[in-house]
């Protein structure tokens, strides 16, 4: 008899076995969804230049937005077939998990709370980054201790807001939060001096800086209040569209570090470096092996460049930001940018 059950059972595990091939994959990724309707879908902030900000002509720029155009370049060999949505803090992870968008490349800081409680699934780090203060050169501040009893503005729902009531709460400094939804309310409020001082990201600072009436009336302190990795993020359990977006910004890392940029590409696709011809998929099946062709490395180098060309012209020397790479450096030139090896 009990045979016979085990047997009746067999059929239904399978069942359910098949029904959740959703995180290791049988079930339709987002992959495929992406491919059969020809175009990304890419969640931006928009508003901030450096990562992703609305230029005079219309066109999107930024790091963000390069991460975006890389993976439609991998995809689609056209880097113009991403849409972007502008997202605030608020509705951000909810236009991720409802499927509103297939990736959050939104100057986002990685988190235990966010990988696991929020169901996001981290990419690499496009960006290691540091929450700072901004303040007028003429209050004469150059520490947070000199913040007692001030108000300083922030944004709600990120890290910054909760990283600056830790901090103050450490050294002993009441100071008097002023909490906005938006970001752009949160600086026009801090330019108007209805707060002392205002508290982001140092990028996210120096960025908004560039766009004040009068940026060189401000200053962002030395003090570096805590850690944000920047990444972007797509839903976690769809391993197949993850390993997509995993290895478009590890090409990036790669490319740079191997000499491969926008303008030699195409020539080092004879290269004779066993190195050079695994990773733009002159030899071996690497890109078969996550759904893409294997001359994807070629496609987003040719149309977007390497991760040092993306970071120059969004918030290097060719950027209006200047912003020095410092930690975002490669990790044999002093830097932690680090990624696998095409192997």
């Amino acid at each position: 008899m009990r045979k016979w059950w085990l047997l009746l059972l067999v059929p239904l595990v399978l069942s359910l076995n098949a029904c959740a091939g959703g995180a290791g994959g049988n079930s339709t990724s987002r992959l495929d969804t992406i491919k059969n309707r020809g175009k990304l879908i890419c969640g931006v902030s928009g508003g901030l230049p450096g990562f992703s900000y609305v230029k005079r002509d219309g066109e999107y720029a930024g790091i963000d937005v390069d991460v975006c155009r890389a993976i439609a370049s991998a995809l689609f060999d056209d880097p113009k077939k991403v849409e972007f949505r502008n997202l605030n803090t608020k509705e951000r992870f909810t236009a991720l998990q409802t499927g509103e968008v297939d990736i959050l490349s939104r100057n986002t800081t990685w988190t235990i709370s966010r990988d696991t409680s929020v169901g996001l699934e981290f990419a690499p780090v496009v960006f290691y980054d540091g929450q700072g203060i901004m303040v007028k050169k003429s209050s004469n501040i150059k520490k947070l201790e000199e913040l007692k009893g001030k108000s300083i503005c922030t944004q709600t729902g990120t890290t910054n807001e909760q990283n600056l009531s830790d901090r103050m709460r450490e050294i002993g400094v009441n100071y008097k939060p002023l909490v906005f939804e938006d970001v752009n309310t949160a600086f026009a409020t801090y330019e108007q001096g209805r707060c002392e001082a205002v508290s982001a990201d140092r990028s996210g600072l120096v960025s908004r800086r560039a766009i004040m009436k009068n940026p060189n009336d401000h200053i962002v302190l030395d003090t570096v209040l805590s850690k944000e990795p920047l990444a972007p993020a797509v839903v976690n359990g769809d391993s197949k569209w993850f390993d997509v977006v995993k290895w478009t910004i590890f090409a990036l890392i790669n490319a740079e570090e191997l000499g491969v940029n926008s303008q030699n590409v195409s020539q080092l696709s004879t290269s004779t470096n066993p190195e050079v011809k695994r990773l733009l998929g002159t030899e071996g099946d690497l890109g078969k092996g996550i759904g893409l062709t294997n001359d994807f490395v070629i496609r987003i180098i040719k149309h977007v460049g390497n991760y040092g060309e993306v970071y120059e012209r969004n918030l290097g020397k060719n950027s209006e930001l200047k912003l020095d790479r410092d930690l975002n450096k490669l990790w044999n030139k002093g830097g932690i940018l680090y990624a696998p090896p095409f192997r």
